[in-house]
């Protein structure tokens, strides 16, 4: 095993910060939710942003008031605001409506979150001043739908074992407006709804074109996307890279295909399997079953153990 990246300390991270900007890594654990501080490739400061065991966490940034944690848990869906440089700076988790919950995403200015029945709750904190988020979070989520087995929620989309499902419908005209729809496969483990749509299975990795095509045969049981050309997936155990390319004139992302030949094996610094993916600014993000967080922003992979188990899932958040 390589040694861990602790060769510089916190201090000199915390000024690497001031130039290279600040994005936080959220790991939800057994432990609970680990809140890391990255810069570049350098792993600052970690530490326990809430204490209930998570099987999934996502972030909703907002514009006018702080970014708003919501992890989902056992005892139903917590939500909490980030204000603050450190962990417990902001509000305390609140019951956001939902019971025990099994996984959460952001769609649309809100949260996604499936409870252990199956059923597909929106929660929407409009017009809710961050002070007032404790209260805000008690309204009732509004139920759109229900699926068997919830695995995953990214974006629009949902995970589940008879398949994927999409969020259509404008929240603009009301929740009543919101339904969900069956898009096709089936055993889905997790998906990537920013950009190329995008499925991991248990017969492969699939992006949705023409229908949805395969990209790699296999067991896979992550994936994640940025939006802009570049995604990460697990097939049997191995992590694979799709390097985004950027073709067209305005500078927007190009179409260099989907397919196997668009990915790549990479190798971690670890000999450990990744099971949580994610994309912050400039950054990708792998988070192994043993619990190390490594971190790739164009160089190689970096990496630094956390020491916690049960990794469940990982979302990120620009701070600086």
């Amino acid at each position: 095993m390589a040694p861990a990246e602790d060769d510089i300390s916190i201090e000199e991270k915390r000024v690497y910060a001031g130039s290279a900007g600040r994005t936080d890594a959220y790991v939800a654990t057994e432990t609970g939710v680990v809140r890391v501080a990255i810069s570049g490739d350098k792993v600052g400061e970690f530490e326990l942003a809430t204490r209930d065991p998570a099987r999934d966490v996502a972030v909703l940034a907002r514009t006018d008031a702080a970014d708003v944690l919501a992890v989902a848990t056992e005892d139903g869906l917590l939500v909490a605001s980030m204000d603050g440089d450190r962990a417990g700076d902001g509000s305390a988790p609140s019951p956001a409506g939902v019971g025990s919950a099994v996984a959460v995403g952001v769609h649309d200015g809100a949260f996604l979150a499936a409870d252990a029945e199956g059923e597909i709750h929106r929660i929407a904190l409009d017009g809710a001043p961050d002070a007032d988020l404790d209260a805000a979070a008690g309204l009732d989520a509004t139920r759109i739908g229900d699926v068997n087995d919830p695995r995953a929620i990214d974006g629009p989309l949902v995970a589940a074992s008879d398949g994927v499902h999409r969020v259509v419908g404008a929240p603009n005209r009301g929740s009543d407006a919101l339904t969900l729809e069956s898009v096709g496969l089936e055993d889905a483990r997790d998906v990537a709804g920013a950009g190329v749509p995008l499925a991991a299975t248990a017969d492969g990795l699939y992006w949705l074109g023409n229908g949805w095509m395969s990209a790699s045969d296999g067991d896979a049981t992550g994936v994640a996307a940025d939006g802009d050309g570049h995604a990460l997936a697990v097939v049997d155990g191995d992590l694979l890279v799709r390097d985004g390319t950027r073709d067209g004139e305005d500078g927007s992302a190009g179409d260099a295909g989907w397919d196997a030949d668009s990915w790549r094996v990479t190798d971690l610094p670890v000999e450990e399997r990744p099971v949580a993916l994610g994309y912050g600014p400039g950054v990708s993000i792998a988070v192994t079953d043993a619990g190390t967080l490594c971190v790739d922003a164009g160089d190689g992979w970096r990496h630094q153990v956390l020491g916690v188990r049960g990794v469940a899932g990982v979302a990120l958040a620009a701070v600086e």
